[in-house]
């Protein structure tokens, strides 16, 4: 992943975390990974000015308090935050997420595999993805 930018992970389920961590040390990404449990948490994270910005966030769908689509209506509102690239990570399969995810400009929509060596690969093609990317700062 780009060096020396964090990774905002958006994510209620703890396996789910767990996962991600371990995928992302697996195929050696040693960027920051900050996590929250919710997108009320994650706009705490990025409004924190003690913090750096995260390079890309993964974001869950599917969370309590509010879910990764009020999320997306936050931060792709904010002038500041609407930058930040967006993989939505999630296990909806629903079209109506696909849709509104999409109309709220992410950079991409992967279900999570449920296979761990399927999910490695799915990491691996956000960090190519991130890697590739010509972003502005």
């Amino acid at each position: 992943m780009r060096p020396n930018k964090p990774i905002l992970l958006v994510e209620d389920d703890e396996v789910d975390r767990i996962t991600v961590q371990r995928a992302l040390r697996e195929i050696r990404v040693t960027n920051q990974l900050q996590i929250a449990g919710n997108g009320e948490e994650a706009l705490e994270i990025l409004k924190d000015a003690n913090r750096e910005r995260p390079g890309i966030i993964l974001l869950d769908l599917n969370m309590p308090r509010m879910n990764g689509v009020e999320f997306l209506r936050v931060i792709k509102s904010d002038g500041e935050l609407k930058r930040i690239p967006v993989i939505v990570l999630t296990s909806s399969r629903e079209e109506q997420d696909r849709v509104e995810s999409f109309n709220l400009s992410v950079a991409g929509y992967m279900i999570k595999p449920v296979d761990y060596r399927q999910f490695v690969e799915v990491v691996r093609a956000i960090d190519l993805y991130w890697t590739l990317s010509e972003l502005p700062e």
